[in-house]
């Protein structure tokens, strides 16, 4: 087990080797593999790749980052410049759903409000503002939310035994609570059950499925 003098001299090595990270701006403090750091950088990707850095070390139990983001001032910008530009950024990032998300900014700050339906998303957004000139900080306080529409989780079932088997679909039912997904019913073959469980996680928003259906053989079903 590395000792927390280990621990400290492989961290600065490892801040040392970042071709943009300048070490002596960077205290390191470490207390039972716990690591914080200290100190000023001059742009907030820097102190976002500090953090990376740190985390790569064997041994880093934690990481707490007491970095402060102090741009000189011909790059400081206004919070009404970085909201523009947060909104543009956002706007060209075709992955996130930019008329579902909030930005403010204060003091240099950047606050991210509003809902998106994939974890991806909410990572999108943060990533598109985090590297624009003169954030100190982002806040991703999006919501993940996802809606199910009842109707079409039961369609795509129903689509997925019509191309598997020759199934009475009357035989399941499909009940949505959240991003909760329940089959019952019985079917004649463990591949169908399978097919039922792949068709409502292909379904938008699902994150779950508890799969009750019984596979009970039915000669007319065979095949």
């Amino acid at each position: 087990m590395k000792t927390d003098a280990q621990i400290k001299e492989d961290v600065l090595d490892e801040l040392a080797w970042q071709p943009n990270i300048d070490e002596t701006e960077i205290g390191v403090i470490v207390k039972d593999g716990v690591v914080t750091l200290t100190g000023y950088v001059d742009e907030y990707p820097k102190k976002i790749a500090a953090e990376k850095a740190v985390k790569k070390v064997a041994g880093v139990k934690a990481v707490a980052i007491d970095i402060d983001v102090a741009y000189g001032e011909e790059y400081k910008k206004s919070d009404k410049e970085i909201a523009k530009a947060a909104a543009n950024a956002l706007e060209w990032n075709t992955t996130i759903p930019k008329e579902k998300i909030m930005v403010k900014v204060d003091d240099g700050f950047v606050f991210l409000t509003g809902e998106v339906t994939w974890e991806y998303q909410k990572n999108a957004a943060k990533k598109t503002v985090e590297n624009l000139l003169g954030v100190k900080g982002v806040f991703n306080d999006i919501e993940i939310v996802q809606k199910l529409e009842p109707e079409k989780v039961t369609e795509k079932i129903l689509k997925a035994f019509e191309r598997s088997a020759d199934i009475d679909a009357d035989h399941v039912t499909v009940t949505v609570n959240g991003s909760e997904v329940t089959l019952t019913g019985t079917v004649s073959s463990i591949k169908q059950k399978e097919d039922a469980t792949n068709a409502a996680f292909h379904a938008p928003g699902v994150t779950k499925v508890k799969n009750k259906i019984k596979v009970q053989y039915n000669p007319t079903h065979a095949y």
